[in-house]
């Protein structure tokens, strides 16, 4: 095995399930792949659920005193809104699939960038995609991005059935993220202590909130603006933990 094994399958499949999922979409009408959109919205809300659990969990709890947990994740937020409102992330990711669209998607279908931004941010979000490169960098083995690699697979099919070839192109981001990662892992081993984990997969849960408000078309949220929170929260938890 090599550095990065875990990001090219976790890749191959969903460029796979993408295909599969546009094969599957062609033969739907707008009315059911609407209904699809909705239901992974609603879907989303579950994962989102899952991840805030570890906001109540023990490792983030006792790591640091009564009332700060929350204020971790808050401050997260903010900061990570700020500076990714600054570096407008949302609208740079946006445009790399408004380009990609003009490239590859000539056929006008209005939800390219849609499937493009919200795979992407669904399969960079959460503990897996970060914790799993570290441990494929360290050499500790690829379980858990194997693990990814195959809820991704599954979830490519049912977006690209909706949303189209936009999904496939997801991969492109995810894979630049995830081996930024691994290269992580390769040089500084193990680095997150189990409270900062928890505090980052507690944001990641927020920011997975938001891109279900946007598949229910409910609140188009600049998610993308929030994902610097999810490097900063292990930064703030790590305070709060040694110095309140």
């Amino acid at each position: 095995m090599f550095p990065g094994l875990g990001t090219v399958i976790n890749i191959g499949a969903i460029l796979i399930g993408s295909l599969v999922g546009i094969f599957i979409g062609k033969k739907l009408n707008d009315k059911l792949r609407n209904l699809i959109t909705d239901v992974l919205g609603c879907v989303t809300v579950i994962s989102a659920a899952d991840a805030l659990t570890s906001y109540w969990g023990s490792n983030l709890q006792d790591a640091m005193p009564k009332g700060w947990p929350i204020l971790v994740i808050v401050f997260s937020l903010l900061v990570g809104a700020l500076i990714g409102s600054w570096l407008k992330i949302e609208d740079q990711l946006e445009m790399i699939g408004i380009k990609l669209k003009s490239r590859l998607n000539r056929t006008g279908e209005s939800t390219f960038v849609e499937g493009f931004v919200s795979a992407s941010l669904i399969f960079v979000i959460g503990p897996l995609a970060i914790l799993g490169s570290i441990s494929d960098g360290m050499g500790s083995g690829i379980d858990q991005l194997v693990l990814k690699s195959t809820l991704d697979g599954f979830t490519s099919i049912a977006f690209a059935a909706s949303l189209g070839i936009g999904v496939a192109l997801s991969s492109l981001p995810v894979g630049i993220y995830q081996f930024a990662w691994t290269v992580v892992g390769l040089y500084l081993g193990s680095i997150l202590a189990d409270y900062q984990i928890a505090a980052m997969t507690a944001v990641g849960g927020v920011l997975l909130i938001g891109i279900s408000l946007r598949l229910l078309k409910i609140k188009e949220m600049a998610v993308a603006n929030l994902l610097p929170a999810l490097a900063i929260a292990p930064l703030f938890a790590l305070l709060a933990h040694q110095y309140i």
